[in-house]
């Protein structure tokens, strides 16, 4: 499943970082991310994916070895609660937007975030008065308000109910594979089932990534080494 190199939004080579603790939490980590699609890591708690996504959105620099970014990034949390803080979804996509913008542009703006995301017409909706699917969906609006070309999700469907997590996944697809300006999405997961929709998925263990496979395939294997 390989790519261009020219075309790759994101390259990690023999990255290492380790924590004061002394946890090894990326080790020689070398991978990268084709353009355009969804890609999935999988990996048990510790494997080092939380510090990888720090990493990317410049929390943290690696300690050797060398990372190219080329795009905006933005994170989408687990809990779309920590990530909203405004008491609507229009007023809350307006922290994203550029401040210089004129009113009217912004108010065109924010429509068509929501438009993008299946929350058409809910500019003045109440956010208290959204179910789980459609926060997280707004989170995603916010993510796309501040332009950015690599979204980083980590395990956005952890906390919802089986009809949110479809809706949130199918978001994230359409705008992955629109014809206009596709994004590219690095999701992070625990829900094996999740992978078959992916465009490539990968295992991240010990800090270090395997190479990209179909969703589906990876999923047979762990299921079978389980």
């Amino acid at each position: 499943m390989g790519t261009d190199t020219n075309e790759r939004v994101l390259q990690f080579e023999s990255v290492s970082f380790c924590w004061p603790s002394g946890t090894h939490a990326l080790d020689r980590c070398s991978f990268s991310v084709p353009g355009p699609g969804l890609w999935m890591l999988v990996g048990s708690n510790g494997s080092g994916k939380s510090t990888l996504f720090r990493m990317i959105g410049g929390l943290i620099q690696p300690q050797s070895g060398r990372m190219d970014c080329n795009v905006q990034t933005a994170l989408v949390f687990q809990n779309p609660d920590h990530q909203l803080l405004l008491p609507s979804c229009g007023s809350d996509l307006l922290l994203n937007l550029p401040p210089t913008l004129a009113p009217a542009l912004k108010r065109k703006r924010i429509a068509h975030l929501l438009e993008q995301v299946g929350l058409a017409g809910m500019a003045g909706r109440q956010i208290h008065t959204l179910s789980g699917g459609q926060k997280q969906r707004l989170a995603i609006a916010g993510a796309l308000a501040s332009e950015a070309k690599l979204l980083l999700l980590d395990e956005p469907t952890a906390l919802l109910d089986p009809c949110s997590q479809s809706s949130v996944l199918a978001t994230v697809q359409q705008l992955c594979h629109r014809s206009l300006n596709p994004l590219t999405a690095l999701w992070i997961t625990h829900r094996l089932d999740e992978l078959d929709h992916a465009d490539g998925a990968a295992l991240m263990e010990k800090g270090m990534i395997g190479p990209w496979e179909k969703g589906l395939a990876l999923r047979r294997t762990l299921k079978a080494l389980a």
